[in-house]
Formats: structure tokens, C-alpha cells, sequence
């Protein structure tokens, strides 16, 4: 009696494929798409994350620019309302300095207000109206010029104002014109109004008044 043997059947690894149950992955398979799967999702947060980051720095560079702008034009203003205090004190008083002019500002001495602005002491700064139709005197003026078109802060005072060096303070001192205007009141003197003080607030210069 002679026994014959089955020789055992070995599966290649197309028939591996091809034996696999169906609606199910080979081990091998599935684990090297789930490593691409969790890469393409990290790199997607990581995009998120350094946008955020990002938006979050310019927010935050826009916000200390503002903060700073306002802090510079509150600094300017001031100063230009500190202008405007020194050039009613040259007008009206009290000023008790040597160097005072109160007494050209009178209703009838209106020779000492030039065209473009006296640059001569004592009557520096003292500016006639524009011609109608024209550029207004306090906008043609340049208040970053001391050649003498305008007063520096505390020329006819003797105050004195803290600029430059250290600190949040402005670079100069301020400086401010006069202009004589009309009286526009009506029923009014048409005589001179000697109150009328112009500049720019936006670089510390001394700004307009009536």
C-alpha cells in the first residue's frame, strides 16, 4: 500500500492580495496610509498655527504704532496750546519779562504787522492777512524755520519750556505768529482785533484762536 502526499500550497504575494477578505486591507497596507493621512494633517495645523502666530504679531506691531502716533500728536498738541498761552501772555499780559511788547498792541498801530510777517525785533512774528483769494498767512508760514518769521516759545515771556533730550517731550520748543483780524462782531469797532494766533497743532505749532 503506498501513501501519496499533497504537496502544500505557498501564496505568492498577488495571491496574498487576492485571498485577503474582502472590504478589508492588508496590515501593511493600511498602516503606511494612515502615516500619510497624519503627516497631511499636521502640516495643515502647522500652516494654522503660523498664521495665527503671524496675525497675531501684526496685530500687535499696529496696535504700539497707534498707541504711539497718539501719544506724539498729544505731546504736539500740547505743546501747541502752550504756544498759544505764551502768545496771548506777549499780547495782553500778565508779562513782566524785559523784553514785553504789550504796548504795541494797540487798536491803531497796525504799521508793525508786515506782509509775510515782520522779521524784524521787536515786532517779529507780526504777520498782515493773506489778500482774500490767497493762501491764509499761518499756512504759507514755515513754523520749522527759526530764520525769524515766527516767535519762538518765551522770546517776549521769559517762560520757559522743557524740549529736547530725554523723555516724551517735543524735540523744539514750539513757536506761534500774530495776525491782526478785523472785528467781526456786529455793530463791532472795525478797528484791528489783535487776537489772532495761528499755527499748526500737528507739529507743536501754535494753532489758530479768536
Amino acid at each position: 500500500m503506498s501513501i501519496c502526499a499533497t504537496p502544500e500550497m505557498k501564496l505568492t504575494t498577488p495571491d496574498r492580495l487576492a485571498a485577503a477578505p474582502r472590504g478589508r486591507s492588508p496590515r501593511g497596507v493600511q498602516s503606511a496610509s494612515q502615516r500619510g493621512v497624519t503627516l497631511v494633517i499636521v502640516l495643515m495645523l502647522l500652516v494654522v498655527v503660523t498664521l495665527l502666530g503671524v496675525g497675531a504679531a501684526r496685530m500687535a506691531m499696529l496696535a504700539e504704532r497707534s498707541a504711539r502716533n497718539d501719544r506724539d500728536y498729544q505731546v504736539a498738541w500740547q505743546a501747541a496750546e502752550a504756544a498759544l498761552m505764551d502768545a496771548q501772555f506777549d499780547i495782553r499780559g500778565p508779562n513782566t519779562s524785559g523784553a514785553q511788547r504789550m504796548d504795541l498792541f494797540t487798536e491803531n498801530n497796525t504799521s508793525v504787522f508786515q506782509p509775510g510777517c515782520n522779521t524784524t525785533a521787536p515786532y517779529l512774528g507780526l504777520c498782515q492777512p493773506a489778500v482774500e483769494g490767497t493762501k491764509p498767512v499761518w499756512a504759507s508760514v514755515d513754523f520749522l524755520d527759526g530764520s525769524g518769521t515766527t516767535v519762538e516759545y518765551g522770546t517776549y515771556t521769559g517762560r520757559t519750556f522743557d524740549s529736547g533730550g530725554v523723555g516724551v517731550k517735543p524735540a523744539r520748543a514750539p513757536r506761534y505768529m500774530i495776525e491782526w483780524v478785523p472785528d467781526p462782531t456786529p455793530g463791532g469797532s472795525a478797528a484791528f482785533f489783535p487776537a489772532s494766533i495761528t499755527g499748526d497743532p500737528a507739529t507743536g505749532r501754535a494753532s489758530k484762536i479768536a
